[in-house]
C-alpha cells in the first residue's frame, strides 16, 4: 500500500525485453534506503516487486498483464518516473490509500498554466468516471491528487508548484498517457451496494 506522496523522480536505465515480460532497471537511490529484494515500490502508480538492486539502481519484472493495462508498456531508457516506497506504520499518511493497482490509462487532453499552478484535464477510460467525485481523491501516475471537477468522460486536477517540480506531472504534455487509480473506498462501496446473495 502507498500514499501517493512521491519520494523521488527516478530514471529508467534499462528496458530489457524478456519476451512475455519486461525487466525494468531504474536509477533511484532514495527509495532504496531500507529496501530489500521482495519489497514493493510504486513506479508511476504501478506496484512492482524489487528483484535485485545495488546502491543506485534496482530492477523489477513487469508482466504482460501490467504492460497491457498501464502506460509502463511505453517507457524507454531515459524516461523519468515517479517513485514511492510502500507505507510503513510509522510513516505520516500524507495522501490517501493507494494500492498501486492501476484501473486504467487516461490521456491529458488539456493543460492550462497559470502564475502559480497548472490545471490539467485528463480523459477517463470507460466505466471509471463513476468512482470520481468533486473534491475526492484520485491517483495520477502514482501522485495523490484532489479532483477539481469530475465529469463522465474526463476530470480536472490542479497542480501546485511542489507537484510540478517533484513529479513527472510537471513535464507531461497534451496527448501523454497517464496511469489512473480510483479511490478504493468508492470501489468497495459500489461492490457492497450491488452485491446479491445467491440465496
Amino acid at each position: 500500500m502507498f500514499t501517493g506522496i512521491i519520494e523521488e523522480l527516478g530514471t529508467v536505465a534499462v528496458v530489457a525485453d524478456l519476451g512475455d515480460s519486461v525487466r525494468l532497471t531504474i536509477e533511484g537511490p532514495a527509495v532504496l534506503e531500507g529496501t530489500v529484494p521482495g519489497d514493493s515500490l510504486s513506479v508511476n502508480g504501478c506496484c512492482l516487486t524489487v528483484v535485485e538492486h545495488d546502491r543506485r539502481r534496482w530492477s523489477a519484472d513487469v508482466m504482460q498483464e501490467t504492460l497491457d493495462k498501464t502506460s509502463l508498456r511505453g517507457v524507454v531508457s531515459g524516461d523519468r518516473v515517479n517513485l514511492e516506497r510502500s507505507v510503513t506504520v510509522d510513516k505520516r499518511f500524507g495522501g490517501h490509500v493507494v494500492q498501486g493497482h492501476v484501473d486504467g490509462v487516461g490521456t491529458i487532453v488539456r493543460r492550462s498554466p497559470s502564475e502559480h499552478w497548472d490545471v490539467i484535464e485528463i480523459s477517463l477510460p470507460d466505466g471509471l468516471g463513476r468512482y470520481l467525485v468533486d473534491k475526492g481523491s484520485v491517483t495520477v501516475d502514482g501522485v495523490s491528487l484532489t479532483v477539481v471537477e469530475a465529469g463522465r468522460d474526463s476530470f480536472t486536477v490542479s497542480l501546485i508548484p511542489e507537484t510540478l517540480a517533484r513529479t513527472t506531472l510537471g513535464r507531461r504534455a497534451v496527448g501523454d498517457r497517464v496511469n489512473l487509480e480510483a479511490d478504493v473506498i468508492a470501489k468497495h462501496v459500489e461492490r457492497l451496494l450491488t452485491w446479491k446473495d445467491d440465496a
